[in-house]
């Protein structure tokens, strides 16, 4: 349990530092945010947890495919914002039209008969 806690306050300690540093220089938290820091801790906990190189490279792996469909979130997201949408709508349509891509993108790996 105690290591539960400690992951869960060192997640929220990065996505704080980095929304702080956004707050100062929208590039420089931009650099720390494109950092996948939500994957680097998955794989890190994953390898903690277990010591399995095996699940960490499998986790890996289908990252890559899932980066794709997830980069709709940030060409959606400012093409609505500067059209004039207010910040709310467009991050729910964002990531709508995101997890639209996650299911498309996992149709098609299926499809290819790639694991993901």
């Amino acid at each position: 349990m105690l290591a539960a806690i400690a992951k869960i306050a060192i997640t929220a300690v990065l996505v704080v530092a980095i929304s702080e540093v956004a707050k100062r220089s929208t590039l420089a938290g931009a650099v720390l945010a494109s950092i996948p820091v939500t994957s680097v801790l998955a794989m890190l906990w994953l390898y903690a947890d277990t010591g399995d190189t095996e699940k960490v490279a499998a986790l890996s792996a289908s990252i890559v495919w899932l980066v794709l469909p997830s980069l709709l979130l940030f060409i959606v997201l400012p093409l609505l914002l500067r059209a004039g949408w207010a910040f709310g709508p467009s991050l729910l349509a964002a990531s709508a039209v995101t997890i639209a891509g996650y299911f498309l993108m996992l149709a098609v790996l299926r499809r290819l008969g790639i694991a993901a």
